[in-house]
């Protein structure tokens, strides 16, 4: 496919005057039938990919989002477009008569394009379908929700592999703004992803001021967070801890005539659209949410992220504030914090099953296959349960889940499938906890946080960025500095980078730990991702005098 090909369907279908050269190769790569891995910041283009993409591919593209919001909004860029394919969605929001027209559009090659949840595709009867029709092209939007070590897991992601095998295997194209090194690695495993073209863009928003507000009690931190928001230019989102505060907080800047309102997995299906809405015809100002809203949220204008507790990940942090200033424009991210807020987060993090539940459920899955609703009844489990339950065994190896159930691998005993379960449970709450740990090391940095934040996902910085607010802090003395000896630290730093004695993504092992990847790589330490430990900082100085670390 000739790039100017590209650019007019991008023109005169979508109203996309010009692909970056990166879209241009994504688009292109798709096209052609190969996998393709996509990294890049929110607000980068990535919607724009599988758009062009399957205009350009014969046949129908199905599209999985994570949530009933973000399918709709991306029905709705389609609907606005010049000369945009048709495209329906098939989501539990919808009724039986829409659900009806929108097969009847699929099935007539009516519809180009099918958005969809992946608990739609845990349905035998949606994917018998879809394969009979015929899928050209698999797109697997926010697709860090199928890294277990991810910082926002869905298990309902963990079918897609098999899907797209009973789809035919049409090439998949895989979207996410932030996925380390690892997490890229669990992302093309998971999904079967044959020799893909990866595409890691920069994820630098150098646009958005990155602050952190560091306070001594819950109440000073709360009337600095009303204070701050109150303040700054709106709309803007405050993402909170709890249910409850998001309702106290939106109350008190209600009364400060700010136009707030709560958002939270707790409201109706209703009143969380009518949020959604209300932000973006602009009769709302702030939505304080949890972690629930925003995935997707295609709004440009967002003037500020403010957290008035700590997220659970860099991950999660630096997705949730690249939900502000999506048009460019200058916009602001602040993390109030506070040392004991982690110990909340370490308790959400703890969350590790229980041998009994573990027992009575594989025992329940132990001589058959056997489906969901089965196990629940014979274990005496919530589905949501099973389903928490069933992700931990098929992770570990001890199960395996494919259209007709769960089953035991072969030669699993019971005791075998528990142990194993608790043993990747207890890795994976290393994991979480390892994450906090490295929210901890960006709260309380006496470095550029920008810096701090792209070594994280693997990219160099070349610090100061002069709009955090450690380099604001530092500019007089680092203005002196560069008066005294600007050329020496300039050949200092080259003579450093040059003796780093390990590059970011190269494999190494540990005595102990087994083989990690670099992370990041600082004058005096590096940060290395293990899969059975989390993340580790360690002392550049003793890893060379002990050789703790080795190339792998």
């Amino acid at each position: 496919m000739q790039p100017d090909e590209i650019a007019r369907v991008a023109r005169e279908s979508f109203g996309i005057e010009e692909l970056r050269p990166q879209q241009l190769d994504a688009i292109e790569a798709a096209v052609a039938g190969r996998d393709v891995l996509v990294v890049w910041a929110t607000g980068a283009g990535k919607s724009a990919v599988y758009q062009v993409a399957a205009a350009l591919r014969p046949g129908l593209t199905a599209i999985v989002s994570p949530l009933i919001a973000l399918q709709e909004d991306q029905l709705a860029r389609l609907v606005d477009a010049p000369d945009a394919p048709d495209g329906v969605a098939l989501n539990s929001a919808r009724g039986v008569r829409a659900q009806r027209e929108a097969w009847d559009a699929i099935r007539s090659g009516e519809a180009s394009y099918v958005l969809l949840a992946p608990e739609q595709l845990a349905k035998d009867d949606v994917v018998a379908e879809l394969a009979a029709v015929g899928v050209s092209l698999l797109v697997v939007d926010e697709a860090h929700c199928i890294a277990a070590w991810g910082h926002d897991f869905r298990p309902d992601y963990l079918l897609l592999g098999d899907v797209a095998e009973r789809l035919g295997r049409p090439p998949v194209l895989a979207l996410t703004a932030t996925a380390t090194s690892p997490v890229r690695t669990e992302i093309i495993e998971r999904l079967g992803m044959d020799d893909p073209t990866i595409l890691v863009g920069d994820v630098d928003r150098p646009n958005i001021e990155l602050n952190v507000r560091r306070h001594e009690t819950e109440s000073e931190k709360r009337d600095a967070v009303v204070d701050e928001v109150a303040g700054l230019p709106h709309p803007g989102l405050l993402y909170t801890a709890t249910r409850r505060s998001t309702e106290e907080y939106a109350e008190r800047l209600s009364d400060r005539g700010v136009r707030a309102v709560a958002y939270h997995a707790g409201l109706t299906a209703k009143e969380r659209t009518r949020v959604h809405e209300a932000f973006h015809d602009g009769s709302v100002d702030v939505v304080v949410a949890t972690s629930a809203f925003g995935m997707g949220i295609d709004k440009a204008d967002v003037r500020f992220v403010v957290h008035a507790d700590i997220p659970d990940s860099v991950d999660a942090y630096y997705q949730e504030l690249g939900r502000a200033g999506r048009d460019g424009e200058a916009a602001t991210a602040t993390l109030h914090y506070r040392p004991e807020d982690l110990s909340l987060r370490r308790f959400f993090a703890a969350s590790a099953p229980k041998r009994g539940e573990l027992k009575r459920l594989v025992s329940a899955i132990s001589g058959g296959t056997r489906r969901r609703g089965e196990l629940a009844e014979k274990a005496d489990l919530s589905s949501r349960r099973v389903t928490a339950l069933l992700t931990v065994l098929v992770d570990a190896g001890a199960v395996r889940e494919a259209r007709a159930g769960a089953a035991l691998r072969r030669g699993m005993t019971i005791e075998r499938a528990v142990t194993a379960a608790l043993e990747r449970a207890d890795e994976r709450e290393r994991i979480d906890h390892s994450r906090i740990d490295m929210l901890r090391a960006y709260a309380e940095t006496r470095r550029c946080r920008r810096a701090t934040l792209l070594g994280y996902f693997g990219q160099d910085y070349v610090e100061p960025c002069e709009s955090c607010d450690t380099c604001r802090a530092t500019a007089a003395d680092r203005t002196a500095a560069a008066t005294d000896g600007a050329e020496a630290a300039g050949a200092d730093a080259a003579t450093d980078a040059e003796a780093a004695p390990f590059a970011v993504d190269e494999t190494v092992r540990h005595h102990e730990w087994g083989e990690g990847t670099v992370m990041a790589v600082e004058d005096d330490r590096v940060t290395v991702f293990f899969e059975s430990q989390g993340y580790k900082v360690l002392s550049i100085e003793l890893v060379e005098e002990r050789g703790l670390l080795a190339p792998a």
